[in-house]
């Protein structure tokens, strides 16, 4: 940020628009030859600088400057207006000129140190903001650029300090408390953070993008619906703010209001056109909403934005696999994967896809890829299993039955389904052994047991073993 006031504290008591812009005009048709004293050319400087005409009110500070070359105010103006411009290198010599006239002027040093910081030369920065300081140590301007300074330098502690200096002096300070509640908040101090932005807010009501940053820090809160409350005062400030619309999406997708959050996300698009990330979550929200059709059309836009958006393609292989379009599923589930090799979702969804299809050689391969990806997800070792015993693939199907139940010792379901392999296998003891778990785990499996797996039921020995004829 800069520190700028131009040399016009009471710019405003003497402003008139109409007589200012007849004196502009008679500058722009006069200015080489015409005569005009310090004063005047002051104020047309300051209109023009206050209209952001950056270069007409640097023609106004030269031309004063050749009447005056000796102004160290007209340098420190000059300065300050080439930094406005981008032109810092230039503005640090308007700025070393004005203090070849006065080196004690503590406004031209804090804004040598702004101009610094632009140059990326921070650590001199700081010395300007020091030197400041050494003459005025209460200068807030001269503070809070040095705190900003730190927080580029991600110094945020010190950052902090300083800050925290500069709201003793002026507690009524706006910037200083934002830039506290982005300095809490990269810390995880999200309290703090709310309550800086706060303090900010109560100064400065119609800041957007504290009302924003706020939502920001609620929203990891999981205080979703007062977030919802931030975004929604950002949004009456600026409906144009698009970020907002978007994290209130999300805010109301974690509250499970999806058709609203969809409706915050088309206003994205109204106002950016087609985003990728945007139609993304549209065609989540969708898909949770069992919309599929509705889901396929926004991962297909989001793949138009950005063809090489692997979740989209994944996503829109979910909605497919959820329509049974099996086929169609696996090419896009192929799809994610050269895009996103390493990802396991991707491999499971694949592998389970071609299980359904019947397809169990690649459906094995595929589990056998996530379960060295992902070796303590659970349900991809049982899946395994189960495809490996559908194979035949016997002892592999056991050593897979045991990963899983390793995972979760307290699965029913697993230890029945570990009988079946040892029963193939010819293991009776082994596949009572595993009943027994089951049934001592959940006494339902033993009810459901001759329905659901009547080729144990159907063996005299484990119905003995079991107690199954009581």
């Amino acid at each position: 940020m800069s520190s700028f006031n131009f040399g016009f504290e009471d710019f405003e008591d003497f402003k008139d628009d109409s007589r200012l812009e007849n004196l502009a005009a008679h500058f722009e048709r006069e200015g080489s030859t015409g005569y005009f004293d310090s004063d005047t050319l002051e104020e047309i400087a300051s209109f023009y600088f206050e209209q952001g005409r950056f270069e007409e009110s640097l023609r106004v500070v030269d031309r004063s400057l050749e009447i005056h070359p000796f102004s160290s105010d007209g340098w420190m103006r000059r300065g300050i207006l080439l930094n406005n411009m981008g032109r810092h290198a230039e503005a640090l010599d308007a700025y070393e000129r004005a203090l070849e006239l006065n080196p004690t002027d503590v406004e031209t040093i804090v804004n040598r140190g702004i101009t610094q910081d632009s140059l990326d030369e921070p650590d001199k920065a700081l010395q300007s903001y020091e030197d400041a300081l050494q003459l005025d140590p209460r200068n807030e301007e001269a503070l809070f650029n040095k705190g900003v300074t730190l927080e580029r330098l991600n110094r945020i502690a010190e950052a902090i300090s300083v800050f925290m200096e500069c709201v003793e002096i002026n507690p009524e300070h706006p910037e200083v408390w934002y830039e506290l509640g982005f300095c809490f908040d990269r810390i995880s101090k999200e309290e703090d953070s709310i309550g800086a932005y706060d303090k900010h807010l109560d100064i400065d009501p119609y800041s957007h993008d504290a009302w924003y940053n706020r939502g920001i820090v609620l929203n990891r809160l999981a205080r979703y619906r007062e977030a919802i409350d931030s975004y929604d005062m950002s949004i009456v400030i600026s409906d144009e703010f698009a970020s907002a619309h978007y994290n209130r999406g999300n805010a109301l997708a974690n509250l499970g209001e999806l058709k609203e959050a969809i409706l915050s996300y088309k206003r994205v698009l109204e106002i950016e056109g087609n985003d990728a990330a945007t139609c993304y979550n549209i065609a989540l929200a969708f898909e949770e909403l069992k919309l599929y059709e509705s889901s396929i059309h926004y991962f297909e836009k989001a793949l138009e934005a950005d063809d090489t958006y692997a979740e989209a393609w994944y996503g829109l292989g979910c909605c497919h696999d959820a329509l049974e379009r099996f086929e169609e599923a696996l090419a896009f589930f192929n799809r994610a994967i050269v895009l996103g090799p390493d990802i396991p979702d991707f491999w499971h969804a694949k592998a389970d896809c071609a299980y359904n299809m019947g397809r169990l050689p690649e459906a094995i391969n595929a589990y056998r890829t996530v379960v060295k990806m992902a070796p303590k997800n659970r349900d991809a070792w049982v899946d395994f299993a189960e495809t490996l015993f559908e194979a035949e693939m016997l002892e592999e199907a056991l050593e897979a039955y045991g990963k899983a139940l390793t995972l979760r010792p307290d699965d029913a379901e697993a230890y029945v389904s570990q009988a079946r392999a040892h029963f193939a296998l010819g293991n009776s003891d082994e596949s009572i052994y595993s009943l027994k778990m089951a049934f001592g785990l959940d006494p339902k499996q033993k009810e459901d047991f001759s329905q659901s797996y009547p080729e144990l039921f159907g063996d005299q020995r484990i119905r003995r073993m079991l107690d199954l004829d009581r």
